[in-house]
């Protein structure tokens, strides 16, 4: 079991999802142009080089123009980068780099508002920002239309985009929000206090967010020269990858990118070093909450120096779950919840941080104590040679995975480009491979020194140990004559459309009762992903076991009879495979994405998880630990308490009851309760698999996994009766209710309202729709209101969960947002909610609506992974892919009338249960103090 606060649909993607752009503002907006020479359009691209695949091209304006094509994905990814982050900024202008990525969302003269654009194309897109790069990316379903929409929005707000006063006002309250919300989290803040503390004068020891104080007092005249000087053609790699014409793509981007004139400017290259750190630092955050972290950070190599990859090991090597060394002696020795290294591989310099947390009851006094003697005394206890190929196992199968997701690889390889050239991506993956015992050693012992610590406060020495600063790195000739290797076989154009996926889907049932769903088809790499689902006992023989169904999925992956839990993660890094098992309740559900070759080795690791766990008592201990930790942690965080708050008063089960929600103080005094019989006795009591759905979507062999299917779950039958427990209904809970939650920045809302509705009644498509226009998405209605107009929010939205089986549903709005905030919040959920009920939606927002939905269910089907799941979903309701076209048309075919029908017909302002998690007193005081 992990607790996670419930019903949270806040998008964390939305990095830099932004705008509002006033078209009549151009005058203001669009300052003068930098020089430019001119181009000329018909120049053709210069062919650079090709590795693996991907061919580099170069404009004659400086464009860099990367092509990666795989026909076997039905997706196409755009992704730009500038080469341009928070490292490029100057005094007083921090947080400008982030600043200008939320300001390009406002849209150009000519194009608009481009956030509710991509919105209303169904995109999935993101920006983002880091120390030395700025990126953006769109993926949608390939087609013509699509990908020249893209690659012409990208080339517009390139260079015209609107950078005004008037936006600049709102946008700069959306980002103190994004702070806020940072603030919260003990980790990131105590990395920003890390890094301050290790850097003197680099800009990496500043967060990519910036000053507050610079945020809300930049001058637009400044953000403007910032934006004509950096987001320019010979400043930017552009990256098509997935399905795509590279021939005719590439001609599109020389006509619509090549009439960009090339700058005159010239970019001047960053300088600012720090001198060797000679001696140890070390910071302490004092804030409230209940869950102690610990961090150590020492400076390393920059990303493209020979020392990068044996810091990659050593991370994996010393902090990697369950094999790394400070896991065996932390976590496994009850001296820490987890401990996780955070490497950063960057272009001047780099640093990584090895961060510890702890539950209340532990003391960070020892975890410093074992931390350091682990680290910085490698000399004596010498990297060995299993601990190095369990390493680069698993770092080689992370960037085997990349390699087969278009997707993926396209953000992936925006950090190389921003560390020099992103065949760096390549050659890292190269110097891994060739990495001995004696690199690895040598890395560390010239790092892991502590000299070159930063634990807290600045310590004096009198005789520093100061480590060999690495080489400067000339990455052009590094890579110069780089060839890489054979570029990955690529799969097959997938048909994804309801009707050919019901085609292509092979269904059967295994003897003993398990029903099978399974598409095979050629994959990029070979892949495949899984989806296995098991349903257990009744309402009598599972009650008073809500904690105990939960631990048991928790603890199947932490050992079995044959294995132990540390080499069953290095078999599934050996296997380039991700393996998860979750459950609770009545369920329990095992993912997977392997490989063809390793599918069979895969299977038979599953089942022996299923049905031969070991339940290592030292593995409960921890797995209770983790989750009291977890628990501690949500008391105070505004997330956890809203969430709580709702799902209790919500809850319509009696005490005991696996659907009932359990209160912290309940959740902690029955894990603290459990025992290692109740766990051994439930699993050998409700496990089995007469109850069970299993659904396969990739590269495989249809009849072996049958065959083998049959072999291993074919004859496995549970003890417990199965009898599927339905959801009952709820009725509403008007009402306010506030909650304090003191010392924290950011502020959760949470309102909820039950709908008697199921997803095969008519009303049902009516009102995801109209759902969709309040609260689905960056172009809806809350979104606008408190992020867009109000400026008060980083993330606002609304979501409807139905049932397929009783008519029993719930609609939630959240928004997070500053305590200060709350009247505006409660203002404008208010006036929203009302207009929407009272005048419904308009004819746009429903075809902006419907054209969003339906895009966003291809995107859904192109993924294996969320085809296998939806897939075995169908198993269990007994439905096929009709149901699917079903929707579809239901979606295309639903009418204005239809959706403000259900609309008005389900939902009652009024009736709503509201409420607010927030440092409100907190808030009240500084007020006051001001006055």
């Amino acid at each position: 079991m992990r607790f996670t606060a419930a019903a949270v649909i806040i998008a964390a993607a939305w990095v830099g999802l932004y705008g509002s752009a006033q078209a009549q503002a151009t005058a203001q907006a669009t300052a003068t142009a930098p020089s430019v020479a001119v181009v000329s359009i018909g120049s053709a691209p210069q062919r650079i080089t090709q590795v693996e695949g991907i061919t580099e091209y170069r404009l004659a304006n400086g464009l860099r123009v990367l092509l990666a094509p795989d026909a076997s994905k039905p997706t196409t990814t755009v992704n730009i980068t500038y080469l341009v982050g928070s490292r490029h900024e100057n005094y007083g202008e921090t947080g400008m780099a982030h600043l200008l990525e939320h300001m390009v969302f406002k849209g150009t003269p000519t194009r608009g508002n481009i956030l509710q654009e991509l919105g209303k194309r169904g995109m999935n897109f993101n920006g983002t920002t880091f120390y030395d790069r700025t990126n953006y990316f769109e993926t949608f379903p390939a087609n013509e239309d699509n990908l020249t929409w893209a690659l012409e929005m990208e080339a517009d707000r390139m260079v015209n985009s609107l950078i005004t006063r008037k936006d600049l006002d709102t946008e700069f309250s959306v980002v103190r929000n994004e702070m806020e919300s940072g603030e919260n989290n003990p980790a990131q803040s105590l990395w920003q206090r890390m890094a301050s503390t290790a850097f003197d004068w680099h800009n990496y020891g500043k967060s990519t967010i910036g000053a507050r104080t610079d945020v809300e007092n930049v001058k637009i005249e400044n953000l403007q020269a910032f934006y004509r000087h950096y987001y320019q053609p010979d400043n930017a790699v552009l990256l098509v990858a997935g399905k795509f014409d590279a021939t005719t793509t590439l001609a599109q981007i020389q006509r619509i990118y090549g009439a960009i004139p090339k700058p005159t400017r010239a970019l001047s290259v960053t300088y600012t070093q720090d001198p060797v750190q000679d001696g140890p630092r070390e910071v302490t955050v004092s804030r409230v909450g209940d869950t102690p972290v610990a961090g150590v950070l020492y400076h390393t190599a920059a990303g493209g120096h020979p020392d990068a990859a044996a810091i990659s090991a050593l991370s994996e090597i010393l902090a990697g779950t369950p094999n790394g060394r400070l896991h065996k002696s932390l976590v496994q020795g009850k001296k820490a919840v987890s401990i996780s290294p955070w490497n950063f591989e960057l272009a001047e310099t780099g640093y990584v941080i090895f961060m510890s947390e702890l539950s209340k009851d532990q003391k960070l006094t020892d975890v410093r104590k074992v931390k350091l003697d682990s680290l910085e005394n490698i000399q004596k206890k010498p990297i060995t040679d299993i601990e190095l190929r369990r390493a680069k196992a698993s770092l080689l199968s992370e960037i085997d995975k990349t390699l087969n997701d278009p997707e993926k690889l396209a953000v992936q390889l925006s950090e190389s480009m921003a560390n020099g050239d992103w065949r760096l991506f390549f050659l890292s993956r190269d110097r891994i491979e060739a990495l001995t015992l004696q690199d690895v050693q040598r890395v560390a012992q010239n790092y892991f020194k502590e000299s070159n610590r930063t634990y807290g406060q600045f310590v004096p020495t009198k005789t520093p140990d100061r480590i060999t600063p690495p080489a400067a790195v000339n990455v052009a000739k590094l890579v110069e004559n780089y060839q890489g290797r054979a570029a990955l076989n690529e799969g097959e154009n997938f048909d994804t459309t309801p009707a050919n996926i019901e085609k292509r889907t092979l269904r059967s049932s295994l003897t003993g009762g398990m029903k099978l769903a399974l598409i095979p088809k050629k994959t990029r790499g070979e892949t495949v992903s899984g989806t296995l689902n098991l349903s257990l006992g009744d309402e009598k023989t599972l009650f008073g076991q809500a904690i105990t169904s939960s631990l048991v999925a928790d603890l199947l992956l932490r050992g079995t009879r044959q294995m132990k839990r540390a080499d069953i993660a290095a078999k599934l890094d050996e296997l380039k495979t991700q393996l998860s098992i979750s459950g609770g309740g009545q369920n329990v559900t095992v993912r997977f994405d392997t490989l063809r070759k390793n599918l069979p080795q895969v299977l038979d690791l599953v089942r022996d998880a299923l049905r031969n766990p070991a339940f290592p008592a030292t593995e409960l201990d921890m797995v209770v630990k983790e989750n009291l930790a977890q628990i501690d942690n949500q008391r105070n965080e505004p997330q956890g308490l809203g969430s709580q708050a709702i799902a209790q008063a919500m809850d319509v089960y009696r005490k005991g009851d696996v659907r009932a929600t359990l209160s912290f103080d309940d959740m902690t005094a029955r894990l603290k309760a459990v025992k290692l019989e109740e766990i051994k006795r439930f699993h050998a009591q409700f496990y089995g698999a007469e109850h069970a759905e299993f659904a396969l979507v990739g590269d495989f062999d249809a009849k072996a996994v049958q065959t083998q299917l049959q072999t291993l779950f074919g004859n496995w039958k549970s003890k417990a009766r199965y009898e599927r427990l339905s959801s009952l209904p709820r009725n509403a809970k008007p009402g306010e209710t506030t909650l304090q939650a003191p010392d924290k920045a950011n502020a959760f809302y949470l309102a909820a309202l039950p709908v008697a509705l199921k997803d095969d009644m008519p009303d049902y498509v009516p009102l995801v729709l109209a759902n969709t226009v309040l609260g689905g998405g960056v172009k809806s209605r809350l979104f606008d209101r408190l992020r867009q107009k109000d400026g008060i929010s980083y993330g606002a939205g609304s979501g409807l969960s139905v049932s397929a089986f009783e008519a029993v549903g719930m609609l939630k709005l959240y928004a997070i947002y500053a305590p200060n905030n709350l009247d505006k919040l409660k203002t404008g959920v208010r006036e929203e909610l009302a207009q929407w009920v009272q005048d419904g939606v308009t004819e746009e927002e429903l075809n902006d609506a419907k054209k969003s939905l339906q895009e966003d269910r291809k995107i859904s089907r192109a993924q294996d992974a969320s085809l296998a799941a939806g897939l075995a979903s169908q198993l269990n309701t007994g439905r096929t892919m009709a149901f699917t076209k079903q929707i579809d048309t239901a979606i295309e075919k639903a009418s204005l009338a239809e959706v403000n029908a259900a609309l008005r017909k389900y939902i009652d302002p009024a009736k709503f249960l509201h409420v607010y998690a927030g440092d409100y007193a907190g808030a009240s005081k500084k007020a006051a103090e001001k006055q």
